[in-house]
């Protein structure tokens, strides 16, 4: 059977050339486009009882013409008709404005269908369309008009009239997609008979269900993409199984000077059974800020170097190198692993000392940033990959480091809690394992608002903070003053600290300044050279301070709540209480609701799923960076249930060897064919 998508619109009657330019400019080329153009809304044009209609409410009325309509001109081509309308005994004026035409259709004795805004106060209806009553709109009066998104010349009436078309001439052709079984289980309607009513529903009961099936529908082969996808980068990628010796790995995990958490222990089982699996792992490992995954990466690269193969961890900022270096050293060390930095700052007979070491092998795990991808770095059997706030990274940078071994495991990291509901979406294709557990004994940072103007009562406690041997952050949106937006920037406020806290020292870092000077700039504050430290965001990664207790962040307002949790996980990193004080005058609703909900809890789960809730999952990620889909009639936020069924049912699906062979499934193979997920797969 031709499928509707080869089935040009030019069938429908009414679409010559010039039409069909103008529908494939909203992207309907094929009569299947068309029908899967789905409203975003519905007009109402079911007649309406007027004592359940409410002030300023759109309605629709039938009534009969009484007397002559009254015109009046005012203006220039500014007109006004008004006319009495009887229904049910009751008398209202119904009014046009500047639609002077109208006024032969208001014949005396006449039924008529009219719709607009209801003025409850004086009986009046503005009207917006009318028809008479025996004429095919009025007909319809028990109807739910659909509303679409429109382009160029094209009108609701030619799109309905389409729609109805097509509707007519090929509803009978449209195939189901979905599983017999997965329609039966969930009580989905018939894909025909979903579309049938999503354009055109009875009532609202219909058009729910509708919507419903559709949803389910867009979810489901978003995910069977993602999951076939998964599946044949499995099969086509020459992974390797480790041969890690476990004792190992356990008498090190044994040696700790601390437990392990249960949520690390269970991703640590994830990984290591990734690892030890024959195709190449390609996980995200997502955690709060300090919930332990350095640990986690430690045990995996112990792992990899016990089993014979050499371990890379690639981070942003050389500073962070470091620290990471230092805390591998201290793990790695005595269990006889050698680990070596590379970054921009060694100079060129450190760097060819530690190139060398790499290419025979003498080096275990090398720690770096971007200098791990240059072109001169060999390694001589690089068998695990882990880059840490992996969102810093470009997608070439990371294949660049993949490809430096042959198919290595990878594992990308991040401190940035993503909701469940995006992460299986936006990294669909790798598998998410979540530390969502404190360590035992980590004090929560106390999170308080204040207004502005109560910033001076606020650098009386920092000052009260810094007297205790401690240093603080100050956090501002922007680097120098603008005219357009009235917030606090780096610059002023620096100059501002400098003249309150002459006996401490300032620091000032901002995205203008090299990524050497942005280095230097943290060393000092590293080393205590510097008491307190203004800062743009470009603080909000990784470097840790245990002596920085207080932070300011101001005008708190202009960012979002995963961003402020970000910022606020710099402090909070030794054994002392630390404090994180929020500068905010939000003139919002939404606005004061984040500045609540970041003092009320310290979980960046909790708080990334409020943050995706207020701003949508575009907002969240920005949607361009983040891959993200747009869904036609789905929602992320509001239907993360039936994604997460969707994700389990095509997982299961892919994986049964029935699904690539048997006729029952022709269509969703078909599908993923159309999707450009099949080209050149040929399935045993």
């Amino acid at each position: 059977m031709t499928s509707l998508y080869d089935v040009p619109v030019t069938r429908l009657h009414g679409v010559g050339e010039e039409r069909a330019k103008a529908l494939a400019g909203m992207g309907i080329k094929s009569v299947g486009d068309l029908l899967e153009y789905f409203p975003s809304r519905y007009e109402d044009y079911r007649v309406r009882d007027l004592t359940q209609v409410k002030d300023g409410e759109r309605v629709t009325l039938l009534g009969t013409v009484y007397g002559q309509p009254s015109v009046r001109f005012y203006g220039k081509g500014k007109s006004r008709i008004s006319v009495k309308l009887v229904m049910d005994r009751v008398v209202v004026t119904a009014v046009w404005f500047n639609q002077s035409f109208v006024k032969n259709k208001l014949v005396p004795g006449k039924e008529i269908l009219v719709t607009g805004k209801w003025d409850r106060h004086r009986l009046q209806i503005t009207v917006s369309e009318v028809a008479e009553a025996d004429s095919e709109r009025a007909a319809r009066r028990g109807d739910l008009a659909p509303v679409y998104s429109l382009r160029g010349d094209v009108t609701h009436a030619l799109l309905r009239r389409l729609m109805m078309q097509a509707l007519r001439q090929y509803g009978q052709e449209i195939q189901e997609i979905l599983p017999e079984e997965i329609v039966r289980r969930y009580r989905l309607l018939p894909r025909s008979q979903a579309i049938q009513a999503i354009h055109f529903p009875k009532d609202a009961e219909s058009g729910r269900q509708a919507r419903r099936r559709i949803m389910f529908e867009e979810l489901f082969l978003f995910q069977l993409k993602i999951q076939a996808l998964r599946r044949i980068n499995r099969q086509q990628t020459e992974g390797r199984a480790m041969s890690i010796p476990m004792e190992e790995v356990r008498q090190f995990v044994r040696s700790l000077p601390f437990p392990l958490t249960d949520a690390q222990k269970r991703v640590v089982k994830e990984i290591l059974d990734d690892m030890r699996a024959p195709y190449a792992m390609n996980r995200l490992l997502q955690g709060d800020v300090g919930s332990g995954k350095t640990v986690v990466a430690a045990i995996a690269l112990l792992a990899a170097v016990k089993a014979g193969f050499q371990g890379a961890l690639m981070v942003p900022t050389e500073i962070l190198a470091e620290q990471h270096l230092h805390s591998l050293e201290n793990l790695l060390s005595p269990c006889g692993v050698q680990v070596a930095l590379l970054t921009g700052s060694l100079t060129a007979k450190q760097r060819r000392e530690v190139l060398g070491s790499l290419q025979m092998g003498l080096v275990d795990v090398v720690v770096g940033t971007h200098a791990l991808i240059q072109e001169d770095v060999f390694f001589s059997r690089l068998g695990l990959v882990i880059t840490d706030e992996q969102h810093r990274f470009g997608v070439e940078q990371r294949r660049i480091l993949r490809s430096k071994g042959l198919s290595p495991d990878v594992l990308f990291m991040t401190a940035t809690p993503i909701p469940r509901t995006l992460a299986i979406t936006a990294f669909g294709d790798m598998d998410v394992s979540t530390i969502d557990q404190m360590p035992a004994g980590r004090k929560p940072v106390v999170t308080c608002w204040r207004k502005h103007e109560q910033f001076p009562a606020v650098l009386e406690e920092m000052r009260a903070e810094l007297r205790r041997g401690r240093q603080a952050y100050v956090i501002c949106p922007l680097i120098e003053e603008s005219e357009k937006l009235d917030v606090q920037n780096a610059i002023d406020v620096h100059a501002q600290l400098m003249q309150t806290f002459p006996e401490f020292r300032i620091g000032l870092m901002h995205g203008r300044l090299s990524a050497k000077e942005k280095d230097a700039v943290m060393h000092a504050f590293l080393s205590g050279e510097y008491h307190v430290l203004v800062s743009t965001t470009v603080v909000e990664v990784g470097v840790n301070v245990p002596n920085a207790t207080y932070m300011v962040i101001y005008d708190a307002e202009r960012f979002g709540l995963a961003q402020l949790h970000q910022l606020r996980g710099r402090v909070g990193r030794g054994s002392e209480q630390s404090y994180c004080v929020l500068i905010a005058d939000p003139k919002t609703e939404i606005g004061k609701e984040r500045m609540r909900i970041m003092c009320e809890t310290t979980d960046g789960f909790e708080l990334s799923q409020r943050d995706l809730e207020l701003r949508g999952p575009g907002d969240f990620f920005g949607t361009k960076q983040s891959g993200l889909p747009e869904f036609k009639v789905a929602d992320l936020v509001s239907d993360y249930k039936a994604l997460e069924v969707a994700r389990q049912e095509t997982a299961r699906l892919v994986a049964d060897p029935s699904f690539w062979q048997e006729e029952r499934y022709r269509e969703l193979r078909e599908y993923l064919r159309r999707e450009g997920v099949l080209d050149g797969i040929v399935f045993d």
